[in-house]
């Protein structure tokens, strides 16, 4: 999948905005089970909110490592809530539609 434009972005925030967080990172940060966590959803779902319980501070650092090591696209980061996109790699089984 090609880099995100901004307007697809904005598409994509706005199809977040009802979405409620399924990962929240807590006390022990960024473990191999938190990234599995939001692997797992991010095949499941596609678009996807993590909430930063703890790590306020570095909140767009651990943004962009949980986007590296999952391979998704950054949506935004809005208060102490991230947003990931990934494409499902299976046409048929996407639910949202970039445009």
């Amino acid at each position: 999948m090609d880099k995100l434009k901004g307007s697809q972005r904005k598409y994509l925030r706005s199809q977040a905005h009802h979405l409620k967080p399924l990962v929240i990172i807590g006390t022990k940060g960024v473990t191999g089970q938190l990234i599995g966590s939001v692997d797992l959803a991010l095949k499941d779902h596609e678009l996807v909110k993590v909430k930063f319980g703890e790590f306020k501070k570095t909140k767009k650092e651990i943004s962009e490592e949980i986007a590296k090591t999952t391979k998704s696209e950054p949506v935004g980061l809005i208060g102490n809530i991230a947003i990931f996109y990934r494409q499902q790699p299976d046409p048929e089984k996407r639910k949202i539609k970039i445009p």
